[in-house]
C-alpha cells in the first residue's frame, strides 16, 4: 500500500473535523451577535481556531477570527489586516474575504488601500454587488469626515450610494440595517461639515460647543474628541488637548494620527510624563511606518529617563534601520557618551560628521567630538584639529572658539588660548564669556592691564558672573596689590555665590592684607569649612594661614 493512499483518508477526516467546526463556529458567532455574551464570543473563536487546525485552507475561518479577535483586544490592527490577507490569498475571489480586508483597513485609516480591496469585491459581484458599494460608498463619507474630502471623493460617495441603493432594493434586512450605519454617517458628516466652517472662521468656541454635542447624538466621538484637541492645541490649551486626545485613545487605542500627536504635545509640554509618550511610540511601532523615527524618539525619551541602556539600544534600533542617517549616528554617540562608551562614541561621532547633512549642525558635532578627546581621551592635538574643522564648517559658530581656547589653556598654549578667545569676542562683542576667558589667559601671560579691561567688561555684560569677579579681585590683589579694591570683588563674589570657597579664602587673603584680623580670620574658617565639602584648596594651607593672623604655634 502506497504512502499517498494511507495520506488520504487523513485528509479526509481533518476536512470533515474542519466543517464540523466551522459550523459550530457560525452557530457561536450568530448567537453572540444576538445575545451578546462573552461565553458566545469565546466559543466562536475557540471553533474558529479548530477549523484552521484542521484545515488552513479554510479562508472564511480567517476573516471571522480576525474580527472577533480584534473586537476582543486580543489582537492588533495591523494583524487582523494579516489575516484577512491570507484569507484573500487562500480564496481572491471570496467576496466577504474582501470585504473584512477593506474594513480593518479602513478602521487603520488606509482609505486607498480599503477602497482598491471593496473595488474588487465590487468587479467580482457584478449585479450583487450592492453590498460592497454601499459599503464602499460609506468608507468614502468616513474619508471626507476624517480628512478633507476634495470633489471626487463627493462624487464617488454618491455613485456608489446610488447605484449599491438601487441594487439593495429587493434585500430588505440589509437595507435597514445598511440605512442605520447611513444615518449615523451623514450625521457626523453634517456636525464635521459645521464645525469645520466655524474653524475656518476662527470662531472655536462654538465648534468647541458642536463637537461636543456630536459627541453626544453621534457614535463617532473617536472623530469630534479629535477635532477638540487640535482646537485646544491651537489655542494654548494645553492640558484640554492632551484630555480630548486620551478620550480619542480610550475608544481606538490604535488611532496612528492621535497617537502621534498625544506624544508629541507631552514631549513638547509635558516632559515629566516620559512613560506615557514612551507607550505612545511604542504602540505605532505597530504599524511599521516611520519605523526608524519611531525608535528615533524612543531613544531620547530614555536618555530624558536616565535609561542608558534602553536609550542606546533604540537610537541602534534606528540606525539598522538606516545606517546613512547623520542624526542618528550622533544621537547613538551622545547616548554611547552618557554611558560612558566613548569609543563607541568616537566612531558614531565621525560617521555623522562625515555624513556632514548641514555646515553648522555639523559643527556642533564637532565640538562633542572635540570634548571627548578634550576631556576623556588628554589627545589635545585631536581636539585642536576637531574644533578647528568645526571652525572652517561654521566660522560663526562662538563656542567652538571658546573650546578651542580652553584646550589651548589647558596645554598652557596662552598665546594660542588669547587667540582663540579675541577670535570669539570679535564674533559675538555682546557674551561675557569670551572676556572672562581672554582675562585669564591675559593674567597668565602677565598683560595686567588688557586682562583688566577683559574682566571688566565681562562684569559689565554680566555682574551676576561670580567667577569674574573673584578673578578681577585676584588681579587687583596679586597683580597691583590693591586689596581695598579686591576685597570689594571677593564680596560681591561671595554674595552671589554663598558656597564658593575659593572666594571666601581670597576675601581672607586681602582682609589680611588691609590688617583686618577678625574678618580674616572669619573668611579663613568659612573657606576650611566650605573645603571640606569642595575640596577646591589645601586645607593645611588655610590652617595655616588662620593661625599664623594670632601667631599660634
Amino acid at each position: 500500500m502506497s504512502e499517498q493512499t494511507l495520506i488520504q483518508p487523513i485528509v479526509a477526516a481533518n476536512t470533515d473535523r474542519a466543517a464540523e467546526a466551522l459550523e459550530k463556529a457560525r452557530e457561536a458567532h450568530e448567537k453572540y451577535l444576538v445575545r451578546q455574551q462573552n461565553s458566545d464570543l469565546q466559543e466562536a473563536i475557540e471553533y474558529y481556531i479548530d477549523a484552521v487546525k484542521y484545515d488552513p485552507a479554510l479562508p472564511e475561518a480567517y476573516y471571522r477570527l480576525a474580527a472577533l479577535m480584534w473586537e476582543q483586544g486580543q489582537i492588533s490592527l495591523e494583524t487582523a489586516i494579516e489575516q484577512c490577507k491570507t484569507a484573500v490569498s487562500l480564496a481572491p475571489q471570496n467576496v466577504n474575504a474582501r470585504l473584512y480586508t477593506g474594513f480593518f483597513m479602513k478602521l487603520a485609516n488606509d482609505f486607498k488601500s480599503a477602497e482598491n480591496e471593496f473595488k474588487s469585491a465590487i468587479k467580482m459581484g457584478k449585479l450583487k454587488s450592492a453590498r460592497p458599494r454601499l459599503i464602499l460608498s460609506q468608507s468614502i463619507l468616513q474619508k471626507i469626515n476624517s480628512q478633507n474630502g476634495n470633489p471626487a471623493d463627493y462624487l464617488s460617495f454618491l455613485y456608489y450610494f446610488v447605484s449599491g441603493s438601487l441594487m439593495l432594493a429587493w434585500d430588505k434586512p440589509s437595507m435597514k440595517m445598511f440605512y442605520k450605519n447611513m444615518s449615523d454617517d451623514l450625521s457626523v458628516f453634517t456636525y464635521n461639515t459645521v464645525g469645520k466652517f466655524l474653524e475656518k472662521f476662527k470662531m472655536y468656541p462654538s465648534a468647541e460647543n458642536l463637537y461636543r454635542q456630536a459627541v453626544m447624538a453621534t457614535n463617532h466621538g473617536e472623530i469630534f474628541y479629535n477635532r477638540m484637541g487640535d482646537i485646544a492645541l491651537k489655542n494654548k490649551e494645553i492640558d484640554l488637548t492632551v484630555d480630548c486626545y486620551r478620550k480619542v485613545l480610550e475608544a481606538n487605542p490604535l488611532n496612528r494620527e492621535v497617537l502621534v500627536k498625544l506624544a508629541t504635545v507631552l514631549q513638547t509640554y509635558f516632559p515629566e510624563q516620559t512613560d506615557e509618550a514612551i507607550d505612545c511610540y511604542e504602540k505605532l511601532l505597530e504599524f511599521n511606518i516611520d519605523t526608524p523615527q519611531i525608535y528615533y524618539e524612543l531613544g531620547h525619551l530614555y536618555l530624558t529617563k536616565e535609561d542608558k541602556i534602553n536609550s542606546i539600544s533604540a537610537f541602534k534600533l534606528a540606525l539598522d534601520n538606516d545606517t546613512e542617517n547623520p542624526f542618528y549616528n550622533n544621537s547613538l554617540a551622545y547616548a554611547y557618551s552618557k554611558a560612558e562608551l566613548y569609543d563607541d562614541a568616537i566612531e558614531h561621532y565621525q560617521k555623522a560628521i562625515a555624513l556632514n547633512p548641514d555646515k553648522e549642525w555639523t559643527s556642533i558635532v564637532c565640538q562633542a567630538l572635540g570634548s571627548i578627546y578634550a576631556e576623556v581621551k588628554g589627545n589635545v592635538e585631536a581636539a585642536v584639529s576637531t574644533y578647528q574643522a568645526g571652525i572652517i564648517l561654521d566660522p560663526n559658530n562662538y563656542e567652538l572658539y571658546l573650546s578651542l581656547g580652553d584646550i589651548h589653556m589647558a596645554a598652557y598654549d596662552l598665546d594660542s588660548a588669547i587667540r582663540a578667545y579675541c577670535d570669539a569676542i570679535m564674533l559675538n562683542p555682546e557674551d561675557y564669556r569670551g572676556y572672562s576667558k581672554a582675562g585669564v589667559a591675559l593674567w597668565e601671560k602677565d598683560y595686567l592691564e588688557e586682562a583688566l579691561v577683559s574682566f571688566h567688561k565681562s562684569i559689565d555684560l554680566n555682574p551676576d558672573n561670580e567667577y569674574a569677579q573673584n578673578n578681577l579681585g585676584i588681579l587687583y590683589l596679586d597683580g597691583l596689590g590693591d586689596a581695598e579694591e579686591a576685597l570689594e570683588y571677593f564680596e560681591n563674589a561671595v554674595e552671589l555665590n554663598p558656597n564658593y570657597t575659593l572666594a571666601y579664602f581670597n576675601a581672607a587673603r586681602a582682609s589680611e592684607a588691609m590688617g583686618f584680623i577678625n574678618d580674616a580670620a572669619n573668611y579663613y574658617q568659612m573657606s576650611m569649612d566650605l573645603n571640606k565639602i569642595t575640596n577646591d584648596l589645601d586645607e593645611e594651607d588655610i590652617r595655616t594661614r588662620l593661625h599664623k593672623l594670632f601667631d599660634i604655634e
